[in-house]
């Protein structure tokens, strides 16, 4: 697979409530009027203006078309747990910097049984990643560093750091159904960079 690394992240974490809202749309396969007016008009993810609105259901949904339904069901319909991890997955799939990251850092330090992430480790991460993906645009100070934020952010979201400024990590366990969808779906990237702590 050739490696291209994009600062897709920089969108937003999880965004779980308005994730559900988006796969409720994408579920119902709704029209682009019905789209444009639930996002434009009715403003259902509640943001300041019609072009912030427009920007993160956009994020989202080019997330989430990367998966099949049955897991735009498990985003919208799911538990908190589930919900978060489907659009986990999602994310993963989405932005390769992330999923990278998870597979060759945090991973990493799981192995050797060190308990933090530390901003040196990402700094390393993002000059191996050009190392690794050549036509990489080199990212300015800022845009790495919104980059870092919102991958420790998703990370916090799904339980594998302590808090935003707290980067101690801890172990979880990624539900069933997520499992199960991943393997049925051949998703192998994504099913070894969601199990980091194994």
């Amino acid at each position: 697979m050739q490696v291209h690394y994009i600062a897709n992240i920089t969108a937003g974490a999880l965004l779980v409530p308005e994730s559900r809202k988006i796969a409720d749309l994408m579920l119902r396969n709704v029209s682009s009027a019905e789209w444009k007016d639930a996002i434009e008009q009715k403003n259902i993810l509640q943001k300041l203006s019609a072009s912030s609105s427009k920007r993160v259901a956009a994020h989202i949904r080019a997330r989430l078309e990367l998966m099949k339904p049955e897991l735009w069901q498990m985003v919208r319909d799911g538990d908190a747990v589930l919900a978060t991890q489907a659009i986990f997955a999602a994310a993963i799939k989405h932005c390769r910097i992330l999923g990278d990251y998870l597979d060759l850092v945090v991973r990493e330090q799981f192995r050797k049984l060190e308990d933090k992430l530390t901003p040196a480790l990402w700094d390393e991460f993002v000059l191996s990643c050009k190392q690794r993906d050549p036509s990489m645009e080199d990212f300015p100070p800022s845009t790495a560093k919104k980059m870092r934020s919102v991958a420790h952010k998703i990370l916090v979201e799904v339980g594998y750091l302590q808090k935003v400024h707290n980067w101690t990590l801890k172990r979880i366990e990624i539900v069933p159904e997520i499992m199960d969808y991943l393997k049925k779906n051949n998703e192998s990237y994504v099913l070894k960079c969601i199990q980091v702590s194994k």
